[in-house]
């Protein structure tokens, strides 16, 4: 019987390779037939204004995409398999490494050096995850509680801008896209009163330091200066609102707005629709208005890159403080000195001094990279700016050159506000959070917000009100709303 050669078995293998891997090609391209047969005549089945040519090669498309991701599954899993076994060879060449050669000893050495390496990717992958679990526990053992008090609705529109009046009976204002600012019982979330005297977008409101009276600023291209008489309803019960930890592992369950639809604002709530004084000579949207100390006078802000200073019984223009080189977003006073700070879209704030009157200087800051949405006074020397640049900074008014204090956020940053008895500092975010931090830059708390409590919407502004015991924190956004908050931050916390 003859023996077959070697080199002649060697081809009649390779013929039996090429015949049978010719044939599972052409079976694939067989079955891929069938199904794209048996797909064409669905396609001619269903109903759909497409033509007929323009959805075969749509699902021409389909088809190999589907095949692309069918191989890079396959090539995942064998990759999977070659991984689990080198893991094998690893460990059991680590295990012999004594009695190995040299050349097993440089394997393991390399093979160390990639172990390094995937450990490093690995901890990267993981560090946001594992802060966060930290930061949990961080909450749970500062027992710092934000408690959700009351909603004031009411509005048909986002509010921009709210404040706490500084003279009895206390009340909160409110002032809203809706052509409106109103007046709120803190205790009852009950409207007291609802002005109505401006032609276009209110965007700020601010009360008088000694009076019944309110400043507003308006996309009409003025401020009003109107007087209110408000009495106060009976205190009802706060509702049971389960104290909530402060911090970040409150779960957003859903991104939708529940207040889309429209808010039937409060009927039997009285209007004013006559200011005493208006304010006229902006050529553009007023941002923002303030009344210096004493109240004699105010400051308003304007689109028109200016912001002017106001006689209150006169309503005249006493000087006009231009020099930035874009649109002013905010203004503020000082509580007790004449200090004004405005806020640009020129990534500056300018301080500007009256304390003499004989010379009006200013200073111009530029600490910031984006829009600085707002800069505030603290009852201290520091003044506290917010930006769009998802930052804002401690400053001291003796030596402002640089920041003392630096806080990095993960979104832009709206109207702030600065505790007076506590120093700290309010943050409301676009992104419908509010994050408390400490004069120093240390976060101590996040409100809380879910599908049952919190804004909805970027939240725009914050105010404190520390003589309440009810409420101590409020805040407003594009949701329509303003919420009343119960903060309490141990001393102990605050101090870390």
């Amino acid at each position: 019987m003859p023996v077959e050669s070697s080199s002649s078995a060697a081809s009649r293998q390779a013929k039996q390779k090429r015949k049978s891997h010719s044939l599972s090609i052409r079976r694939t391209n067989s079955t891929e037939q069938e199904r794209s047969g048996l797909q064409r005549d669905m396609l001619e089945g269903q109903d759909s204004k497409l033509p007929l040519s323009l959805r075969s090669n749509l699902l021409d498309l389909f088809s190999q995409i589907e095949r692309e991701f069918e191989n890079l599954y396959i090539e995942n899993l064998e990759l999977r398999r070659e991984i689990e076994t080198l893991n094998d060879r690893l460990t059991g060449e680590g295990q012999t490494f004594e009695g190995t050669d040299l050349a097993k000893g440089a394997l393991k050495t390399k093979a160390s050096h990639s172990t390094s390496q995937l450990s490093q990717k690995l901890k990267t992958t993981y560090k946001a995850s594992t802060s966060k679990i930290v930061s949990s526990f961080k909450a749970t053992t500062s027992r710092a509680v934000c408690q959700l008090v009351r909603e004031y609705v009411g509005h048909r529109d986002g509010i921009w801008d709210l404040s706490v009046s500084r003279t009895q009976p206390v009340v909160l204002g409110t002032a809203s896209a809706d052509h409106s600012a109103m007046l709120w019982s803190i205790e009852t979330g009950k409207c007291l009163l609802k002005y109505m005297g401006h032609q276009g977008s209110v965007n700020s409101i601010k009360f008088h330091p000694t009076e019944q009276m309110a400043l507003t600023a308006s996309g009409d291209q003025t401020a009003h200066i109107w007087r209110y008489m408000v009495q106060l309803p009976t205190p009802q019960p706060v509702a049971d609102v389960s104290q909530t930890p402060c911090g970040d592992d409150d779960v957003d369950f859903s991104d939708k707005d529940e207040a889309d639809g429209e808010v039937e604002g409060p009927n039997d709530c009285p209007s004013v629709r006559v200011a005493t004084t208006t304010l006229r000579s902006h050529q553009g949207v007023v941002i923002a208005a303030d009344w210096l100390v004493g109240g004699k006078q105010v400051v308003t802000a304007s689109w028109d890159r200016a912001a002017n200073l106001y006689d209150v019984e006169t309503s005249e223009l006493v000087h006009s403080l231009t020099g930035h080189d874009q649109e002013l977003t905010h203004c503020c006073t000082h509580p007790t000195q004449r200090l004004v700070v405005t806020s640009s879209r020129d990534t500056t704030f300018r301080l500007w001094d009256f304390r003499d009157p004989s010379i009006h200087s200013v200073n111009v800051f530029q600490g910031h990279t984006d829009t600085v949405t707002s800069a505030v006074f603290t009852v201290g020397d520091n003044v506290v700016s917010g930006s769009d640049d998802r930052t804002v900074k401690v400053w001291d008014l003796k030596n402002m050159r640089s920041p003392i204090a630096t806080i990095r956020t993960d979104s832009a940053v709206n109207r702030i506000s600065v505790s007076v008895n506590q120093r700290i500092v309010a943050l409301p975010h676009d992104n419908r959070q509010v994050r408390l931090f400490d004069m120093a830059g240390v976060r101590l708390a996040r409100l809380p917000r879910s599908n049952r409590q919190g804004h909805r919407r970027m939240v725009c502004c914050s105010a404190w009100c520390e003589d309440n015991t009810t409420c101590n924190l409020f805040t407003c956004g594009f949701d329509r709303q303003a919420i009343g908050w119960n903060i309490n931050i141990p001393a102990l916390l605050q101090e870390k």
